[in-house]
């Protein structure tokens, strides 16, 4: 899957790489809901993180579609409630 960082790239990250990215997604989900800003940060840092580390990234010049679209290291925690969906960032 073709996994774009607002701000930063894309990377494709192997389907095999979701169990891990999707717990990360809960508690990213679960932090915006009770509002705790600081793990929130930290969460998503965390998450972030992983798609680097487990993705190959794709050359600037690559214009592959990304079939998932993730904020910036510095979104603020209202930008990514706007990207939310009932599943969290990362659908499934």
């Amino acid at each position: 899957m073709i996994v774009r960082i607002m701000g930063e790239g894309q990377w494709e990250v192997a389907d095999s790489h979701f169990p891990e990215l999707n717990k990360l997604d809960d508690e990213l989900l679960a932090e915006m809901e009770s509002g705790d800003g600081e793990a929130f940060r930290r969460t998503l840092a965390a998450l972030l993180d992983a798609i680097r580390r487990l993705g190959e990234p794709l050359p600037d010049e690559a214009l592959e579609p990304s079939e998932l679209i993730l904020p910036s290291p510095d979104a603020t925690l209202a930008e990514v409630r706007e990207l939310l969906s009932d599943d969290g960032l990362i659908p499934g």
